[in-house]
């Protein structure tokens, strides 16, 4: 990896490592019980109508473990783009490895059984695991050329949805990715991307989540408030959903509590999933119009740089009526940004004369809450802290690890220790 790379692409995730003392236990049946989501954001009224089955989304990530209870028959295929894991994706591979699991976890967990372990918001979706290894240069590819690789081999192995719950942590991306974009919004299928988490001083929204055509995720917290941990802000910001205090699967077994737009992202992949489901002949502009159409705005003024177009609502994303999209394509969307930002290529044509226009006053931004009370435990961005909390359970706090380092912060929480 060159010395460029070594430094900046972000994975919103966590390195979730878990300080060795035994934690408070939770039992099988009380997991399900802190999936507040499944029921605040519309999921479980979604499901009279459909469970994802017959979608495959691609988790673009570490990879996603295999033998784990909760996603028994879940994963159907995989592979390893860093040439350091397992041809079919599900070793965990990089900095942050039991990241991918998490996610996947959340987003088509099967449980463990009625009432017991970890349900994802699309329980009969399938997943692709597509290992990524971050932070470390033992890879012959840099994290952009894997990323590029992972979206194609997803396209080409059947995908309708990819997830993608990392983020470069800067504005721009590289060429590599104009491609590897274009080729799956031409392919039909849905990009999503998790907005960062401006915790840690991830303040603004980064690639892929900057890219025309991807549907990017903010977070809020349990009361559906902007999140201090958990969520940057940008303009291109398509929809929030939950960032805090959500529930996953860690390689290995057992269950942990964590933070993060990396979180976030798969909820809604997993929404995408259930849409598709409901609407097989929707393309993927049409389906991520439904999810953002119907969107609550909450009481507040959407669009909006810290909301977007408002919390997701996975009941009336599935069952209410929505009129036909009238923006561009994905595909489009890119191949414009591509025309007019990638012209060093090309002849540059002669600009008309200058119009006088009344100047626009800008509008401020939301203002951000105040830093939480976990806020103040996050470790230094360059380090992995162990710690204590008088919570009755052992918490470690983990970072997203980035290309160039180590990058936005997200808060573990082991609730299990193991089954």
């Amino acid at each position: 990896m060159g010395a460029g790379i070594a430094l900046g692409l972000t994975v919103a995730l966590g390195g979730a490592v878990i300080a060795p003392a035994a934690p408070a236990r939770a039992e099988n049946t009380q997991v399900r019980d802190l999936e507040y989501w499944l029921n605040d954001y519309g999921f479980t009224q979604a499901w009279t109508t459909t469970r994802g089955a017959g979608v495959t989304v691609a988790v673009i990530d570490t990879g996603v473990a295999a033998g784990i209870a909760d996603l028994t028959g879940a994963v159907i295929g995989g592979t390893d783009v860093s040439g350091l894991g397992s041809p079919d994706g599900q070793t965990p591979v990089g900095e942050g490895s039991e990241h991918g699991t998490l996610v996947a976890s959340l987003l088509a967990g099967r449980g463990t059984g009625e009432g017991s372990g970890v349900l994802g918001v699309a329980p009969e979706a399938s997943i692709l695991a597509v290992s990524v290894a971050f932070g470390t240069s033992d890879s012959t590819l840099s994290n952009d050329d894997q990323i590029a690789a992972g979206i194609r081999w997803a396209v080409d192995n059947g995908a309708d949805v990819i997830n993608m719950s990392l983020t470069r942590n800067t504005l721009d991306w590289p060429p590599s990715w104009d491609d590897a974009f274009l080729y799956a919004f031409e392919n039909d299928v849905v990009v999503v991307a998790a907005a960062g988490n401006r915790g840690s001083g991830t303040t603004e929204v980064g690639a892929p989540a900057t890219i025309p055509g991807v549907l990017t995720v903010a977070g809020v917290d349990r009361n559906k408030g902007a999140s201090f941990d958990a969520s940057s802000q940008g303009i291109t910001i398509s929809v929030a959903a939950p960032s805090e205090q959500l529930v996953g699967v860690v390689p290995g077994g057992g269950y942990v509590q964590w933070n993060g737009t990396s979180a976030a992202a798969p909820i809604v992949s997993g929404l995408v999933a259930l849409v598709r489901a409901a609407y097989p002949r929707l393309d993927a502009a049409e389906v991520m119009n439904r999810v953002i159409e119907t969107a609550d705005p909450n009481g507040r003024a959407v669009p909006s740089p810290i909301y977007g177009n408002g919390l997701i609502n996975a009941a009336a994303a599935v069952t209410a009526y929505v009129p036909a999209s009238t923006s561009p394509e994905p595909a489009a969307l890119l191949e414009d940004w591509i025309r007019v930002h990638r012209r060093a290529d090309t002849e540059v044509e002669p600009t008309p004369q200058p119009v006088t226009q009344e100047p626009v006053a800008p509008q401020e931004d939301p203002a951000l809450p105040a830093p939480s009370v976990v806020a103040a435990w996050l470790p230094s961005p360059l380090t992995l802290t162990y710690i204590t909390v008088p919570l009755l359970v052992l918490c470690g706090f983990g970072t997203l690890v980035t290309l160039f380092g180590i990058g936005a912060t997200r808060h573990i929480q082991r609730i299990r220790s193991k089954r």
